[in-house]
């Protein structure tokens, strides 16, 4: 059901919005959670360990999928929200389009370049054929990807987030018995894993299309509706290629950390990737309600009622923080419980090393989390530069701080030391770009109406002084 995010009380309106798009990304985090489980479980640490070094490398695919998805879902929704729909289709039908080509384009990389990004990175020797048949089968995969995150995009331009909602957890739950049917029941091992996630994406992808375009039908124009616009794919550009650099970068650095991290053994790389996949169900989850903060500011922006993005603020900040409290407190205290999803031994080097890592990383949700919000709003203005400063600078101190860090005594704890530092400078300067932007969008309206009162003044007396010298005359 599509949604006006113009109208209502802004807090009302973004929880309702938000909230299914929080459940939604836990379900798609399922999926790569899913894959670590089986393989942990029923396979062994090695395949729990190519899992989870295959998992970096995938990152910069899903990278591009984001900024797809965000890229398209902007724009739409910023004509949605001004109700030009003719503009709308055109601007769905041509990020479609454009997505389909540098899908190709990148499974075109994928299929010859990741044997040799597997071994730059430092893969052990014991993981490198797993690793490299997980990844192989994924990059077929890439279009159900895609297509499903333009969908998911495409509905939350509308206001709608509780169809993707109802897609992922259907698809997400079956992912988890058909890992466990091909791993344990067809003895399929890792490539088991991977053949599961392409079956169930691809069901939800086509779904999701399906009702997409059903949906988009449904909105009446009058004219003809172009498939495709050079003009618009610009549009869509100027949003989703900041976004795909800046979790491009973001995997570049992570696939940085990973070949640091790999230096420790397979035990430590164990334990990092049952963890990081619990870190980054936090960071995505927090990642999407931010996309759903440029959905309202962008479908604010277009029907000119700046006010309601600066009550948007506080609406999320309130909303990641709620959220933030159970979740630091389950990783912090209960973290090796859910370690012990992923792995047999409750007291062996790899989950000790996932404990630490939670435990340093936990406290500071609620700071990366203002700035996940901050960022939501940036991207919905279009201050896309803003937003990548922020951004990279978190990226750089991260990955130099645990490249110095590890070289010393603290070995693989002073990796983990890295994230809360450059989350804190990060979200300092999304906060300062935040303040900043919201002041000056919210005083040029005020500037306008004083122009045009002092404009309309000024013909008032013109026109007096006219009357009175005919009066005169």
């Amino acid at each position: 059901m599509n949604k006006d995010l113009t109208v209502g009380k802004p807090s009302q309106v973004l929880w309702q919005f938000c909230l299914p798009m929080f459940g939604s990304i836990i379900f798609q985090q399922l999926y790569n959670i899913a894959d670590s489980l089986v393989a942990g479980k029923f396979i062994g640490e090695n395949a729990l360990a190519a899992v989870g070094n295959s998992y970096e490398i995938t990152l910069i695919f899903i990278a591009f999928a984001f900024g797809c998805n965000i890229g398209c879902s902007v724009i739409v929704s910023r004509y949605f929200g001004a109700k030009e729909y003719r503009e709308m289709k055109t601007s769905v039908y041509t990020s479609l389009i454009g997505s389909a080509v540098l899908c190709a384009v990148l499974m075109g990389i994928g299929l010859l370049g990741c044997d040799a990004l597997l071994k730059l990175i430092n893969t052990p020797e014991e993981i490198l054929a797993d690793s490299a048949l997980y990844l192989d089968i994924y990059v077929l995969g890439l279009p159900f990807m895609f297509f499903y995150n333009i969908a998911t995009g495409i509905f939350s331009a509308l206001g709608d987030s509780k169809t993707p909602f109802y897609f992922l957890a259907v698809s997400s739950l079956s992912n988890i018995g058909v890992d466990i049917l091909f791993v344990a029941g067809f003895k399929m091992g890792i490539a088991g894993v991977a053949w599961a996630t392409f079956l169930c994406q691809g069901v939800s992808c086509v779904l999701a299309m399906v009702v997409v375009f059903r949906r988009i039908r449904a909105f009446r124009t009058e004219g003809h509706v172009q498939l495709f616009s050079w003009n618009m794919l610009g549009k869509v550009a100027v949003v989703a290629v900041p976004s795909i650099l800046q979790q491009s970068f973001v995997s570049v650095g992570n696939i940085i950390l990973q070949s640091i991290i790999n230096t420790f053994g397979a035990s430590v790389i164990a334990g990092y990737s049952a963890a990081v996949k619990l870190n980054n169900m936090v960071i995505t989850s927090f990642t999407t309600l931010g996309n759903g903060i440029s959905n309202y500011t962008s479908q604010n922006m277009g029907a000119g009622k700046m006010d309601r993005v600066k009550a948007g603020f506080g609406a999320g900040r309130n909303l990641v923080w709620l959220l933030c409290v159970p979740l630091v407190v389950l990783y912090f205290f209960f973290g090796r419980f859910l370690l012990l999803l992923f792995m047999n031994d409750p007291q062996g080097p790899a989950i000790d090393t996932g404990m630490l890592f939670l435990r340093i990383l936990s406290p500071f949700y609620f700071v990366v989390s203002v700035k996940l919000v901050a960022d939501g709003i940036l991207r919905g203005c279009g201050l896309m530069v803003r937003f990548m400063i922020a951004t990279f600078t978190d990226l750089i101190l991260r990955v130099g701080i645990a490249a110095v860090l590890s070289a010393t005594a603290l070995g693989s704890t002073g990796i983990w030391m890295a994230w809360p530092v450059g989350w804190c400078i990060g979200t300092a300067l999304s906060m300062v770009f935040y303040v900043t932007a919201i002041r000056k969008a919210l005083a040029e309206p005020v500037a306008v109406a004083e122009a045009e009162g002092q404009a309309a003044e000024t013909r008032a007396e013109a026109e007096f002084a006219a009357d009175a010298e005919m009066e005169t005359l």
